[in-house]
């Protein structure tokens, strides 16, 4: 009998995590024994949070469901996924656009490494809208993101932005 690791890595910088993340780590979790919310260290873009910070908020957000873990890493995402001895890596879709850039991706990432499979799941319609980038003006510009995003995160980004004025 052929016991397998029925894990999965969702990798992402999750600045800030949205209601969108949310959806398909949930949704993830009913598929797989194991979600990892890898949060990424990603110097190429421009963070309110730090990864510290990212990673506490989700631990927060996930703290009663023990299939979701939260961690953190730095580097190849197919090296991470090694270390973890997991060889599924889930990606979400929001828009054609976001399948161009996974698709190069996941190409990218079995050219490093050909036992580690990637999966699409598309956003649940009622989230494709929400990025982080939109989440970030609405906070930086005064507003309320309540609806895109859970409470938890938005009182850390203001609070984070208060700190900064």
């Amino acid at each position: 009998m052929c016991i397998r690791d029925r894990s999965v890595i969702y990798p992402g910088s999750f600045d800030p995590l949205t209601n969108g993340h949310i959806n398909i780590i949930k949704r993830a979790s009913k598929s797989f024994d194991k979600v990892v919310v890898a949060v990424a260290v990603n110097s190429s873009k421009s963070s309110i949070m730090n990864i510290d910070q990212r990673v506490k908020v989700i631990k927060k957000i996930f703290k009663n469901n023990n299939k979701i873990v939260v961690d953190k890493f730095e580097g190849l995402l197919v090296k991470y996924a090694n270390q973890k001895k997991i060889k599924t890596i889930l990606r979400g879709m929001r828009t054609v656009q976001d399948f161009e850039y996974e698709l190069q991706m996941a190409t990218s990432n079995n050219k490093l490494d050909s036992t580690i499979e990637t999966i699409f799941m598309v956003a649940d319609a009622n989230f494709a809208h929400i990025s982080s980038s939109l989440i970030k003006d609405i906070i930086k510009l005064g507003g309320s993101a309540k609806e895109f995003i859970p409470g938890a995160v938005e009182s850390e980004l203001k609070k984070i932005l208060d700190k900064r004025k």
